[in-house]
């Protein structure tokens, strides 16, 4: 790969990740057209997932495009729905190469993209930033690959590993800084997911603020009860910003009618040993559509997720605070005796935020 095939597909990977969170269920890519060196046409999935990048830097492209090479962050789409497929839209625009980092894991597509750019007289390169690639449409491929979504865990704790103090008061543990990142990663991602304590206990609103959004993140409660209270800020705002909530199978039906009275859209999901199947959860909501989930707790939630395996990244905000073992435990029991049978996940950020610590990890 020559280092402009690099530059380019640097700069379109970019602009696809401008649109994490935006586009559920499609993936978020980003098309940069280029023609003697100069940039042409550039454009990334409009909100919603349609149009798609490739005919929005086509558009801008015009003429232009005719025997130029269009760097796409993920290959193009091979079949017929609403539009025609990209790969074919592409080759009729006059483009002469195609470069992208890897195939789409969609069925529909898988390497049909590539074949039918190749057929039309098409060159194509992949493998450009392969792995930068992966991470970026991670979610996109998990729901394919696995029905779910990928789940980012954040924790928001003392020095001691506490969420709240014995009383359940938490705001705040970590400064306006932290606050604000926490805000920008909510922005990121399809849903933003809390468990029914928290619910209860901090009355969220679970919004983006003060990012310039006009598309809300899904509103995901975990409650196997339904047991909410309708008079908070959640039911109040569910008929304008998205609000589902998984719930068990056997929950009260004058609870039911209540929730969906105020616009909220129930997800039922399977219990496990009386409780709420975490996996049968976020099944359901790949189900659903989305890709990219942000947890950010309680205890019982995060644990739950842990336990089994379900955390594909672990945020941890620490701040320079101890609270005390009477506090409110970060993450709940997980039944463990010996140290063999904890997870064990991959450094990958540690940076300072303000007065806080931010420290990200990965499953190995």
């Amino acid at each position: 790969m020559s280092a402009d095939d690099v530059r380019f597909m640097r700069l379109a990977l970019s602009l696809g990740r401008r649109g994490l969170g935006q586009c559920w269920p499609n993936p978020s890519v980003g098309c940069v057209i280029v023609k003697d060196g100069r940039i042409v046409g550039r454009a990334r999935t409009a909100p919603g997932g349609r149009p798609h990048a490739e005919p929005l830097a086509l558009a801008q492209a015009g003429q232009a495009a005719r025997g130029a090479t269009a760097y796409v962050s993920l290959e193009p789409c091979a079949h017929h729905g609403a539009t025609p497929p990209c790969a074919q839209t592409l080759a009729e625009a006059g483009i002469a190469r195609v470069v992208a980092p890897l195939e789409d894991s969609d069925p529909r597509v898988c390497g049909e993209g590539f074949a039918m750019l190749r057929k039309a007289g098409v060159a194509v390169s992949s493998g450009v930033l392969a792995e930068e690639a992966w991470q970026d449409h991670a979610g996109f491929f998990r729901r394919i690959l696995d029905g779910r979504p990928t789940v980012t865990l954040k924790l928001a704790m003392s020095l001691d590993g506490r969420i709240a103090t014995a009383t359940g008061h938490s705001q705040w543990i970590t400064g306006p800084q932290a606050r604000r990142a926490v805000h920008a990663m909510r922005a990121r991602h399809d849903a933003v997911m809390v468990g029914g304590g928290t619910a209860r206990a901090d009355d969220p609103m679970l919004t983006v603020r003060d990012m310039g959004l006009t598309r809300q993140p899904v509103r995901v409660v975990v409650s196997r009860r339904l047991d909410l209270p309708l008079i908070s800020r959640l039911a109040q705002s569910a008929a304008e910003i998205p609000l589902w909530i998984c719930h068990g199978p056997d929950v009260d039906a004058a609870r039911v009618a209540a929730w969906q009275g105020v616009g909220a859209d129930l997800v039922p999901a399977a219990l496990s040993h009386g409780q709420l199947d975490t996996g049968a959860v976020l099944r359901a909501l790949g189900q659903k559509g989305l890709t990219r989930v942000f947890c950010e707790g309680g205890g019982a939630l995060a644990a739950s997720l842990l336990a089994e395996d379900l955390v594909d990244e672990l945020v941890v905000m620490s701040a320079g605070i101890a609270i005390g073992a009477e506090g409110l435990p970060a993450i709940g029991a997980l039944g463990l005796d010996r140290l063999t049978g904890a997870a064990r996940l991959r450094l990958t950020d540690l940076q300072r935020i303000g007065e806080d610590v931010m420290h990200i990890w990965q499953r190995s």
